[in-house]
């Protein structure tokens, strides 16, 4: 390879004679000529020493002073037996806020106390919006959706300790992450009726959230193709000299997709500014961790990548917040990626179109209810120890928040229309090719004859698809 090479050509003691034998090494040819070489042309290439081969400030000595020559490898030992790796010692995991709401000795909380406030409203606030849009999927007013329970603590904490300037690759289930960027209850709402004022126009499944104005990239259904997304963008960041980082969220079962070994790969080899955020929560939909791997968790495996890695207590919102604040800091000083593990646990079904009881017993979801073990509870503990909140606004904001969820509901429903019929065809091309401008052509025209044979009143009119026409033909 090169590096042999260099060394040839540059006069580091190899006979000039040795240069066709390595040629031939090279390219796998062991022809007459390789053979018929100089016995000792070949014995000195055999026999040379790894510091007349490679440069010696890149060596590395085991104990008895052997040179290391292979790269690529962290190791510092030659042994003379066969042995197996198949542990270590294992990656820790970060809590700093106990069962009992009280702080671990020595850890500081690094916001305000009406910080954290405003952080717990936001996760209670979580809490009522997901029980509310799930009960309204069952009675068929919107065709899909996931909860966010258990969680919450995870979302909010990690994105509170992010700038609204970071670019955010979501997964699915990071709804509490977008309420920390400033998304609005009508936002969600939008998405998830498919209304025109929604930026996807409608065109995607509920909760698949997107805005372009909180720098939240388009939540995508299949797994993990969000991840290489992030590896880029980070990389962009860091060779452009911008100060901020990209954020791909993602579950341990997405951590079995090709896509994020790649990803996490290409991020740490050519040092993007990314954070690795993988919210293990016990279960790929119904497939519990142990099925999934048996090695040690997630955050070995960026260890294994040459990533900065670290394990946290995702139910403990001060730890999430310090991690990924920290993280980010070091993504952007040092130019380099980061894989934060939050361990946390899924209470509710994984969507509307599962039943979670079918694989795990539900006295299993209510322990980690319990308010030491629930993120919301054990943060509502330190702010009740702190005298900065109490059961009583608890149950105020609660209900104020299901008041405002319910009237927005009612306002989205009756006056809220879907996009035009036109975007059946736009944003996907810059300028529309021929086949879809034939299919455009052929549903006008099958409208202007049948139009009357549909109700298109939910669709805002345009002037392809005047809905007020198709209207007046259905009286007639």
């Amino acid at each position: 390879n090169a590096e042999y090479m260099g060394s040839v050509i540059h006069g580091e003691g190899l006979a000039s004679s040795t240069l066709p034998a390595m040629c031939a090494i090279r390219v796998g040819l062991l022809s007459r000529a390789f053979l018929s070489a100089s016995s000792a042309s070949v014995r000195g290439f055999c026999a040379a020493t790894p510091s007349r081969l490679f440069s010696t400030a890149a060596l590395s000595y085991d104990a008895d002073g052997n040179a290391i020559p292979f790269k690529g490898i962290l190791s510092k030992e030659f042994v003379k037996t066969v042995a197996f790796k198949n542990s270590y010692e294992g990656i820790p995991i970060l809590r700093q806020l106990k069962y009992d709401g009280t702080l671990a000795e020595g850890v500081e909380v690094p916001f305000s106390l009406d910080q954290g406030v405003d952080m717990y409203k936001t996760m209670l606030r979580l809490g009522v919006y997901d029980q509310i849009l799930y009960d309204i999927q069952r009675q068929g007013r919107i065709s899909f959706y996931m909860t966010n329970t258990g969680e919450e603590a995870a979302q909010v904490g990690s994105g509170s300790a992010l700038q609204s300037e970071d670019m955010l690759f979501p997964q699915y289930r990071e709804l509490g992450v977008l309420l920390t960027r400033g998304f609005t209850l009508k936002d969600v709402l939008d998405q998830c009726f498919s209304t025109a004022a929604e930026p996807g126009k409608g065109r995607q499944m509920p909760i698949h959230y997107t805005s372009k104005k909180h720098n939240i990239q388009t939540i995508s259904s299949p797994l993990s193709t969000q991840i290489p997304h992030a590896a880029g963008a980070g990389y962009a960041y860091r060779i452009s000299g911008q100060k901020k980082v990209a954020v791909a969220y993602f579950g341990e079962g997405a951590a079995s997709e090709g896509d994020f070994t790649g990803a996490i790969n290409f991020a740490a080899t050519l040092k993007s500014q990314t954070l690795f955020i993988c919210r293990n929560n016990g279960f790929a939909i119904s497939t519990p961790v142990h099925e999934q791997y048996i090695g040690d968790g997630i955050a070995v495996r960026g260890v294994a990548f040459g990533l900065d890695s670290i394990r946290v207590d995702g139910n403990d919102l001060i730890a999430v917040y310090n991690a990924v604040r920290q993280a980010r800091e070091r993504s952007i000083t040092e130019g380099t990626p980061v894989l934060i593990e939050l361990m946390t646990y899924r209470v509710g079904h994984h969507s509307t179109s599962d039943d979670a009881s079918r694989y795990r017993q539900d006295e299993e979801a209510k322990a980690w209810m319990e308010e030491g073990m629930s993120g919301v509870g054990r943060f509502k503990r330190f702010l009740v120890n702190q005298g900065a909140w109490s059961t009583s606004q608890d149950l105020q904001l609660q209900q104020q928040t299901r008041k405002e969820v319910l009237a927005m509901i009612k306002e989205v429903e009756s006056k809220q229309k879907a996009a035009s019929i036109d975007h059946m065809f736009t944003d996907v091309y810059d300028q529309l090719p021929w086949n879809l401008q034939e299919q455009q052509a052929a549903l006008q025209a099958h409208l202007e004859k049948h139009g009357g044979e549909f109700d298109c009143s939910m669709y805002e009119s345009s002037k392809g698809f005047p809905v007020e026409k198709y209207a007046a033909m259905r009286k007639h």
